[in-house]
């Protein structure tokens, strides 16, 4: 059985506490989450048109007509085969691109489909890590220096979903951010969660948060209240993510109602779509990542720095001990400081869970 939890956006600074009290209460419920098993979605697999295309989401989002080009095939033959994948909650959309004001459905794998790995990942005689976070350029860094002997699968995600995962077993790496100085630490929860199960987890680095807003800033933004402001539009980022969960917590603090800021409701899934949106003039600011604002060539304005945690079972620790290695490594440092925003002095440390 499946069970959905329907929170409204306006509550969100609640989820971190009522997930808590449902983790500690009943997070069993997670044994029992549906896979797939249902027979139109193994229907849909058995066409190795389709499978052919899952296993391209499953490297990364693209788009129909990215698509077209790797399949050597028209535009109307993948929009049939794509349009069968998303009735069939195999894949989704994931964001739009806004770069050069031209918009374009991007689509990937959902998480659900990583039950059938040994079927639907990418061919390769290389070992296949999955991570489920959110996306950072040291992520990336982390994908193009193991690509010579393993490949990393990218799926962006908030902290939660990727604990679930985790737990579930459909990833094997989660991100998972949190704002220092708030004086929360969410170890105490973790360990609930994977009470049964023996993990480790790993900084990442520390990075800095705050206002993405048009080069030289003509709106003059500058804190949170400045985005009730009349003719200021936001783009949001997506429920679920570290940085929306932040972002609706401090303005339950700051006592600024969501309902003000013109946009609220509008999101996007990743720190790079959120900058792409401002910079093609379709927002006056988001929240998100300063290197993803020094990425899209636009403003920002600092609000917070967050350590970067990576959470993994100690049953993959073979398989993911590569990673852990470079980022203890002097080349991951000095890669990751070469961009803005980023504090790599706790690199490769281990979080104590207990």
């Amino acid at each position: 059985m499946r069970f959905v939890i329907d929170i409204d956006p306006c509550d969100m600074p609640k989820l971190q506490s009522i997930a808590i009290k449902f983790f500690l209460n009943s997070w069993t419920f997670m044994d029992r989450i549906e896979t797939l098993h249902a027979f139109q979605q193994l229907k849909i697999l058995a066409d190795e048109r389709r499978l052919d295309i899952l296993r391209r989401l499953m490297a990364g989002p693209a788009t129909l007509t990215q698509l077209g080009k790797m399949l050597k095939k028209s535009p109307g033959w993948v929009r049939h085969h794509l349009k069968a994948l998303e009735m069939t909650g195999l894949v989704e959309m994931v964001e739009t691109d806004l770069a050069d004001r031209v918009s374009g459905k991007y689509y990937q794998a959902k998480a659900s489909v990583l039950v059938l790995q040994e079927l639907i990942l990418p061919d390769s005689q290389k070992p296949v890590v999955i991570f489920s976070g959110s996306l950072d350029p040291g992520i990336e860094q982390i994908a193009s220096h193991l690509a010579p002997c393993s490949s990393l699968l990218i799926l962006p995600n908030g902290p939660l979903d990727s604990l679930f995962y985790l737990r579930q077993g459909y990833c094997h790496l989660a991100g998972m951010q949190l704002p220092d100085g708030n004086g929360e630490d969410t170890r105490p929860w973790i360990r609930h969660l994977f009470q049964d199960r023996n993990i480790s987890m790993v900084t990442l680095a520390h990075r800095t948060q705050g206002l993405i807003v048009a080069p030289g800033n003509p709106k003059g933004l500058h804190a949170l209240p400045d985005l009730a402001r009349k003719g200021i539009t936001l783009i949001n980022r997506n429920p679920g993510s570290g940085t929306r969960l932040w972002f609706d917590k401090e303005l339950a603090r700051i006592g600024l109602p969501a309902a003000s800021i013109r946009g609220y409701e509008n999101f996007v899934n990743t720190h790079w779509a959120a900058a792409r949106t401002v910079q093609a003039g379709k927002a006056d600011a988001a929240i998100g990542l300063q290197s993803a604002a020094w990425a899209a060539q636009v403003g920002f304005i600092p609000l917070f720095e967050e350590r970067y945690d990576l959470v993994s079972l100690h049953e993959q620790a073979q398989l993911v001990a590569p990673l852990f290695e470079y980022i203890q490594s002097s080349a991951f440092r000095e890669a990751l400081r070469e961009l803005p925003g980023y504090n790599t002095t706790h690199s490769g440390e281990c979080v104590p869970i207990c």
